[in-house]
């Protein structure tokens, strides 16, 4: 059980008030992790690039409680820099070697923020022969056999969800957490790697149940005003003592805020 105050250091009752988070990721894994991590008091600023393609819907989805800022990194890197150092954690989900190749690595990032944890979700993680290439839940639902399971022999079929990217992020959100009460509790920096591939063998381990009919969902939406017109929504699930979930703010545009704390 997380306490109320033993991550967060603010004053308003939310688990994780006061702490900042550096969302640099894309599409669905790593933004619901920030996204979690928002619905429980963080603050979290999601760094992107104007020049960067993303999905407008997911960009929406994804975006509750969090600001939205623009640096390019090809010849600002120091404005990135000076994030990192009034950070308390960085969710990284570019590429293994993507943002090494910037001077971002996590050593690094813990030189410039001593303390800092830094949680990083790939499609395959970072060794092994398939740790460079790029890839996607459908496609780790490829090769990891789940879509062939779901097909009729001949032709695969993913999930009708993107399972691996929301349980990734899920967990991502809670390596980000045990990192923080490790620092609490023995200082120092910590640095979690995730991979949707690994998610997939653990959700696929975790056996198969039989549903009956689709059940809904009515009891758990919610609406919110926003630059994109009126919004609903999943309101984000559990409580940790007591403290309910919500998000404080609705997205924002991309690159609506200056990249500072």
């Amino acid at each position: 059980m997380v306490e109320v105050g033993k991550v967060g250091f603010g004053g308003d009752g939310r688990p994780l008030a006061g702490v900042r988070v550096l969302d640099l990721t894309r599409v669905i894994a790593g933004p619901v992790a920030g996204r979690v991590l928002a619905a429980y008091g963080a603050d979290v600023l999601r760094v992107g690039a104007e020049d960067l393609p993303e999905v407008p819907g997911l960009v929406v989805e994804t975006a509750f409680g969090k600001r939205s800022c623009h640096i390019d990194l090809r010849v600002e890197p120091e404005k990135l820099r000076e994030l990192v150092r009034g950070a308390d954690v960085i969710l990284r989900g570019y590429r293994p070697g993507a943002l090494e190749g910037f001077g971002f690595a996590a050593d690094e990032l813990a030189r410039v923020r001593p303390g800092i944890v830094v949680v990083d979700i790939s499609a395959y993680g970072v060794k092994g022969p398939w740790a460079g290439r790029r890839g996607f839940d459908s496609l780790v639902q490829m090769v990891s056999g789940i879509a062939h399971e779901g097909g009729d022999g001949s032709r695969p079929r993913p999930l009708p969800c993107q399972a691996l990217d929301h349980a990734t992020g899920y967990l991502a959100a809670f390596a980000a957490v045990a990192g923080l009460l490790r620092r609490a509790d023995e200082g120092g920096s910590w640095h979690a790697e995730l991979s949707l591939a690994r998610t997939a063998q653990w959700l696929d381990e975790l056996g198969r149940g039989e549903f009956g009919t689709e059940p809904y969902a009515d009891d758990l939406l919610d609406t919110m005003g926003s630059v994109f017109g009126e919004l609903t929504f999943v309101r984000p699930p559990g409580s940790i003592e007591g403290a309910e979930p919500y998000w404080a703010s609705p997205p924002p545009r991309r690159g609506e805020h200056a990249p500072a704390w």
